[in-house]
């Protein structure tokens, strides 16, 4: 089988490899982001394999299937850059990597939240100046506080999990209550109520029409004062511009971002000659209340061999009619 593989990262080619070492498939590396305009390059592949930031609306999916393009895998569970009912209507097979690896997120999750709290990097920055000063510095406990959980689904659980072995009680909301996360003393309530009780917000649901920011200006003024917000699932879940807002005013205390709006002109590519042309992401940045990650809570050592598995797995599974169930959309 050949495959295209667009948006290709060195880290793509090393597991995706070892992955299918054992099978018959021809990999197309691809160093460009699937568009309308690259799909052309996917000429003679029966499938492509797609990552998050490529665009697989209407358009693009005409192009492939006029290519011959049978197959679409994507190397992610999230698949709000995919058209699902265009895919269907042409006739296409897509299947995503459903549950690579809940941790990775929910971990750095932990890790943006603990980073904003207790402000390491800028102690580290401040000691290679010889400056050891605890000015600036005044963190806090999480044990005891409110955590609001926005989806409750592999992710949100693992997160909800990490947050109670904290000491902290958890405010809930999801279209699906988890019977076991109740049973551990987890409330699920309205946003409105989430968002004015909760010491931290983090956001770990899927993005679609109903979601696209989910955190409008509204929302973001319901917050409790102060409080803090991370968001390790996607970027348009949120109003950048009204968060920059609240950051400015002191509605919110602080933000830790591994997604944000926009991020395509930024993420999994250097741009250091030309700088960052996103001038919210820029802003954000450069604001000492912000810690912003490109994108990268996903990436662990046992993801990328659960993501290289799974998408295996779609492209052996499309030819014998075994796709698994939970990766089919």
């Amino acid at each position: 089988m050949n495959v295209a593989v667009f948006s290709t990262q060195e880290f793509d080619q090393v597991y995706l490899t070892q992955a299918a070492q054992q099978s018959a498939i021809s990999w197309r590396w691809l160093n460009e982001s699937l568009t309308p305009e690259t799909a052309h390059l996917a000429q003679g592949c029966e499938a492509v394999c797609a990552f998050v930031l490529d665009d697989l609306h209407e358009p693009t999916l005409n192009a492939l299937n006029q290519l011959g393009v049978q197959l679409i895998v994507l190397r992610s569970a999230g698949f709000n850059n995919l058209d699902v009912a265009a895919a269907h209507q042409l006739g296409l097979t897509v299947a995503r990597a459903a549950a690579y690896s809940p941790n990775a997120v929910a971990e750095h999750a932990v890790t943006l939240l603990l980073t904003l709290i207790r402000k390491p990097c800028v102690a580290q920055a401040r000691l290679k100046q010889a400056d050891g000063r605890l000015n600036g510095l005044l963190g806090f406990d999480l044990k005891g506080k409110t955590i609001g959980v926005i989806g409750t689904g592999r992710i949100g659980s693992q997160f909800t999990q990490i947050m109670l072995a904290f000491g902290c009680r958890i405010l809930a909301n999801d279209v699906i209550e988890n019977a076991s996360l109740i049973q551990a003393g987890v409330q699920y309530t309205n946003i409105e109520n989430l968002l004015a009780q909760s010491d931290v917000v983090s956001l770990h649901c899927p993005l679609s029409n109903d979601t696209r920011q989910l955190l409008d200006r509204q929302r973001l003024a319901q917050m409790k004062p102060g409080a803090l917000l991370i968001n390790t699932a996607r970027g348009g879940l949120v109003d950048t511009e009204a968060m920059i807002s609240c950051l400015e005013s002191g509605q919110l205390s602080g933000v830790g971002l591994d997604v944000v709006a926009g991020e395509e002109s930024l993420f999994f590519s250097d741009h250091r000659n030309e700088g960052i042309i996103n001038t919210a992401i820029a802003q954000l940045v450069n604001m000492p209340n912000v810690i912003m990650t490109p994108h990268q809570a996903f990436f662990t050592h046992e993801a990328l061999t659960n993501i290289a598995q799974a998408t295996l797995a779609n492209l052996q599974g499309w030819k014998t009619g075994t796709i698994p169930e939970s990766n089919r959309l």
